[in-house]
């Protein structure tokens, strides 16, 4: 008894001791609290060393007249056996909440928040409830949400950097964007035009300062098209790309490609007009083929129709106009986005008097492989139009016809040169590809990357694709994310955006994103038909085309700062998923 008693005053002793050094609530849990729109305020909580809050315990109300609170989204705490409430969930470190706000009026808005919370140490005191307040500036609902995300960040630079530091920043954003696949099939197209004036221009090889006028032309009006078209997208809430995405704009332009690489076969000549040659430069005349307008033409169609997909840098410009109306900075910012764009595509002018034969024997072969490189461009054009069997065809013809030019099922000379080894064994190859295309094509396969996966163990085992829902308006989307009662992921799909496929085939099929998002209601929205329903969805979350994903909380308020614009690896995508902490 002696020892019993003993033990419980020294557990008393030192239940006072850790009691004495306790911190004040207001240490152990300091809220603060920021607004990211003009209706939506996020509050944190940063929670001291050995402490915690209760998650069903806050309480919040405000003291501002015109407005109320909505219902507050918490994200999942830890579980806990509380001795005092039983099985709870729990904050340790920090807690972010987002509070909706509604308002009746317009302007920046101070608002005063009375937050209630309750918590305790780890050493198993437990504070009463605690009333504390903060306050914060409400931003005008009109105004630019303050997002995190990486859109939101480009249209806050344009708002607070001079003119030169946008210029620069928006040559970089191009500089990179280059090497997205939604650029790629601009380089046959520049290069043939190259080739197609040298061709045709028998006295005057293709030079360096020649090749670099072509290719300067070709980037101009595809800076200037960029720039136009992000204007008026900005000023009209949708993207004018989207509208030529139809049957008969891809086909027109895939025909003329189809024109360009039947003269690199040499079944016709493309020249000016006798008319026209007669009244103008002799220089000009020369150009035949790759005259300076042609190619400035060329070049504003192909940012058009070639690459329409949208990514970060082109959506915060669009922000930035559309928030503010300065259509001159947001439209010089867009330029000069468009030429970092072309950045590779000078560099291939630059070096055509060097990279590119003299008029020769070596200029037909070269002719007929630009002319191979066009038709590519066509059926990659057509391609949102045509069943994956047809592609896959198209591909293999591509493939073989050329091939079987390349001696690739004829034998060699006996004294055969090295080029004439090398050609033959590329043959081989593309024979090889084209054959498991067609093979595979035949076969049931519906995958190009994958053109024998029809047979043997890869058939039995398909790509997974997410359980996305169709939405097609902004009623019946409002309608789902109200009744979801879970997080709810929103992408926004078209047919001829090539970054939303990349998200489709590389990062919606990974197994780690699809296990993270097996608890979420999946939704996507197809704009391909640009369709008036289409415009508004796209309008209602201020995007101006494809891909963009939106995500909300499962009380249907959307998670502001993590949305996604243009692609992202399936790494980056988990980590945007945690962010969203869900």
């Amino acid at each position: 008894m002696t020892r019993f008693l003993v033990f419980v005053l020294l557990w008393m002793a030192a239940s006072l001791a850790g009691a004495a050094d306790l911190l004040h609530p207001a240490q152990a849990f300091k809220p603060t609290a920021r607004a990211l729109d003009g209706r939506t305020v996020e509050v944190r909580f940063a929670i001291a060393d050995g402490y915690y809050l209760y998650r069903d315990k806050f309480r919040f109300a405000v003291e501002t007249d015109g407005v109320k609170l909505g219902m507050p989204s918490l994200p999942r705490g830890k579980e806990k056996i509380d001795e005092t409430f039983g099985n709870v969930e729990v904050f340790y470190r920090e807690v972010l909440i987002r509070l909706p706000v509604e308002r009746n009026s317009s302007g920046m808005l101070p608002l005063i928040l009375q937050i209630t919370s309750q918590g305790c140490a780890d050493v198993g005191v437990c504070y009463p409830p605690q009333k504390q307040q903060v306050s914060v500036q409400l931003p005008d609902p009109g105004s630019m949400p303050i997002d995190s995300d990486e859109s939101g960040r480009i249209a806050r630079m344009l708002s607070n950097a001079t003119l030169w530091w946008v210029a620069a920043s928006f040559f970089g954003f191009g500089v990179l964007l280059s090497l997205t696949p939604c650029t790629f099939p601009m380089l046959p197209i520049l290069s043939g035009i190259i080739v197609g004036a040298g061709r045709n221009s028998h006295s005057l090889p293709v030079s360096h300062a020649r090749g670099f006028c072509l290719s300067l032309a070709y980037v101009l009006g595809m800076a200037a098209t960029y720039a136009g078209a992000g204007v008026a997208a900005a000023l009209s809430g949708t993207m004018i790309s989207s509208a030529l995405q139809n049957a008969w704009v891809l086909g027109s332009f895939a025909l003329v490609f189809v024109i360009l690489a039947l003269s690199m076969f040499g079944l016709f000549p493309l020249q000016l007009p006798s008319f026209l040659q007669s009244r103008i430069s002799e220089e000009a005349a020369h150009l035949k083929g790759g005259s300076i307008p042609g190619v400035m033409l060329m070049g504003a169609l192909s940012s058009l129709i070639v690459g329409p997909c949208v990514a970060a840098p082109l959506a915060g410009a669009l922000l930035y106009i559309a928030g503010t109306g300065d259509v001159l900075l947001g439209g010089m910012a867009l330029f000069f986005m468009g030429l970092g764009m072309g950045l590779p595509l000078l560099a291939i002018g630059l070096s055509a008097g060097t990279l590119l034969p003299k008029a020769g024997p070596w200029m037909g072969a070269v002719n007929k492989v630009f002319g191979v490189l066009l038709l590519a461009s066509a059926v990659w054009i057509v391609s949102p139009l045509l069943p994956v069997a047809l592609q896959m065809f198209a591909w293999a013809l591509l493939l073989i016809v050329p091939a079987v030019f390349l001696r690739a099922i004829d034998p060699l000379p006996p004294h055969a040169h090295g080029w004439q080894r090398f050609g033959k064994a590329l043959g081989v190859i593309m024979l090889l590809l084209g054959a498991a295309m067609m093979v595979g094509a035949l076969s049931g396969a519906r995958d190009p990357l994958q053109p024998l996966s029809g047979f043997g163990q890869a058939g039995n085992v398909p790509v997974r694709h997410l359980p996305f829902e169709r939405v097609r308006s902004l009623g019946e989307l409002e309608a789902r994310i109200a009744s979801a009662g879970k997080p709810v992921m929103l992408d926004f799909y078209a047919d001829w955006c090539v970054s939303c496929k990349e998200m489709e085939r590389f990062t919606f099929s990974d197994a780690r994103v699809q296990e993270k998002l097996s608890g979420w209601l999946l939704l996507q929205a197809d704009v391909t038909a640009n369709s008036p329903e289409d415009k508004e969805l796209l309008t209602r979350f201020r995007l101006f085309g494809p891909p963009g994903i939106i995500f909300f909380d499962p009380v249907g308020q959307e998670l502001a700062g993590v949305r996604v614009v243009g692609f992202q690896k399936a790494d980056e995508f988990l980590a945007t998923l945690a962010a969203t902490r869900l």
